[in-house]
């Protein structure tokens, strides 16, 4: 797999960060932290913009996390158009992570609140792409 796999919309194939679309197939929604300076990264980054070092270690997103904002997208962007109505989170997890994705929409958009535990999960879209969604 490679980031040509990745997402609706793949716009690259390759970048450094390639084993986090292995570890989605994996059922696995994966970070990375600095091993330098100990800062955690969602999108996994390969390199630390504040240290300068390029030595990092994975780590699962496991657990719920605390949904700080939504909003309901109701015209998606090229390649979200026919997907639209769909719901956008921000929740925050317990490693100090703030992960923005799509809320699945087997939840009623009626029933989602701030504050509401959430936790990310894997999402096959089709046979060749992949990507990530809060669930209950």
């Amino acid at each position: 797999m490679d980031f040509g796999n990745f997402g609706t919309v793949s716009f690259t194939k390759e970048a450094k960060a390639v084993p986090f679309v292995e570890y989605l197939g994996q059922g696995k929604v994966m970070a990375t932290q600095c091993k330098k300076c100990g800062r955690k990264y969602f999108p996994p980054r390969m390199d630390c913009p504040y240290c300068i070092n390029s030595e990092v270690e994975w780590f699962e997103v496991a657990g719920k996390g605390k949904l700080l904002t939504f909003t309901q997208v109701h015209y998606g962007p090229l390649g979200f158009e026919d997907d639209a109505p769909y719901v956008l989170g921000i929740v925050e997890f317990a490693e100090g992570l703030r992960i923005l994705s799509r809320i699945s929409k087997s939840i009623n958009p009626d029933t989602i609140k701030i504050g509401m535990e959430l936790t990310v999960k894997p999402v096959k879209l089709s046979e060749e792409k992949i990507t990530y969604e809060f669930v209950v």
